[in-house]
């Protein structure tokens, strides 16, 4: 039986209680989009959460199915408001941030930010761009390649 976030974990699983640190991790829980799950559920999968030795119950991780609305969450949590609302340079930090969760590694993510930021794509490359101009510990690019002998110009 999964414990969801928001749920009472202390109910009987079997003739067990569920142990109270599940309580106290549960909004980490939340703000992960994992699941919480009985010491019976445990799979090799999961994180199993162990206390004084016993298995008390295990964290349930969730695939990249809404892994971007996760990092935007996360990002407007951090930013105290939804990032449509969010001023210029709170916009360039939201897309920092995002940069800094990975959030434009995933396919389309760079579109998706732009409708959420209510922006064109251009101005989300542009943000980006800003982003990693403003990082002292990044090496500069490397020059291009030199022609090679025997190609024209």
């Amino acid at each position: 039986m999964a414990i969801r976030p928001g749920e009472n974990p202390r109910r009987e699983l079997g003739s067990e209680f569920v142990h109270p640190a599940l309580e106290m991790i549960k909004p980490l829980a939340a703000a992960l989009g994992g699941t919480l799950v009985g010491p019976e559920e445990v799979t090799d999968s999961d994180i199993a959460l162990e206390w004084e030795g016993r298995i008390i119950g295990g964290y349930r991780s969730v695939g990249l199915d809404g892994a971007l609305d996760r990092l935007v969450t996360t990002v407007e949590r951090e930013l105290g408001r939804p990032i449509n609302e969010l001023n210029r340079a709170g916009k360039q930090e939201a897309v920092r941030r995002l940069e800094e969760l990975g959030a434009f590694n995933l396919r389309r993510a760079v579109e998706d930010i732009a409708d959420r930021l209510q922006v064109s794509r251009f101005t989300v490359y542009n943000y980006l761009n800003a982003s990693t101009r403003a990082l002292p510990d990044r090496p500069p690019a490397p020059p291009p390649d030199p022609p090679s002998e025997g190609r024209q110009p």
